[in-house]
């Protein structure tokens, strides 16, 4: 690990290995969030097996948490090494016609989505832990899906949930395919595939989660 952390090559092979992880997480949470929709008691079912089962939050939990800020850390230090190694603009820069708002701009779109996390776990994360572990309340099998229901009443949230996924879609839009071919998926016959898939999960994934904002909004 130490020697990967010490070259530019074995930074961006980890840098993608977390992102795969946390696209493998993205999806994983858009399925259980999108039974809100269909299923009150499917839902509710899924949310307290995933909040109480010991190798969901004892293991994987904390695994995800070091993925997550593994991959923001290692995102920061990596656009730092790209500054730094050419400190002189080039007198004519034409960004917008060599590569996309996305890829020239993942560190703001990063930085949006760290400041979404915060909310998010202030919202989800740290009511659970007040729950089961400060206040120590009983047992509730039916109160998750009151709960996420009960959070999007407010329109200032489902706006701030929506533009950042968006910009969660701009940011996978790039990353998705930058970490492929990270890892070597550099043939042409792989980058086809893996741009179409990156373009549909850039989309798909985001625009599940706004559906969910904005269902329990209208709903209310």
């Amino acid at each position: 690990m130490a020697g990967l952390t010490q070259s530019t090559i074995g930074r961006k092979f980890l840098m993608a290995l977390s992102a795969m992880f946390l696209l493998v997480f993205l999806l994983i949470h858009l399925s259980v969030n999108l039974l809100s929709i269909f299923s009150e008691d499917a839902f509710n079912t899924a949310s307290h097996f995933m909040g109480y089962n010991p190798l969901i939050q004892f293991v994987l939990q904390p695994v995800l948490v070091a993925g997550v800020i593994f991959h923001f850390v290692m995102g920061f230090v990596l656009e730092m090494k790209n500054k730094n190694a050419r400190p002189v603009k080039y007198a004519v820069a034409n960004n917008s016609g060599n590569s996309s708002w996305s890829s020239r701009n993942m560190i703001i779109s990063g930085a949006v989505i760290l400041a979404f996390l915060g909310l998010h776990m202030y919202d989800f994360w740290m009511h659970e832990m007040n729950y089961k572990y400060v206040e120590a309340l009983s047992i509730n099998e039916t109160r998750y899906w009151e709960e996420l229901h009960a959070k999007f009443a407010d329109l200032w949230r489902v706006i701030f949930y929506a533009v950042s996924f968006v910009l969660l879609g701009l940011h996978l839009s790039h990353g998705f395919q930058s970490s492929f071919q990270s890892i070597g998926a550099r043939h042409p016959k792989y980058l086809k595939c893996v741009n179409t898939l990156g373009t549909w999960y850039s989309i798909l994934i985001p625009l599940g989660f706004i559906i969910v904002a904005v269902f329990h909004f209208v709903t209310q």
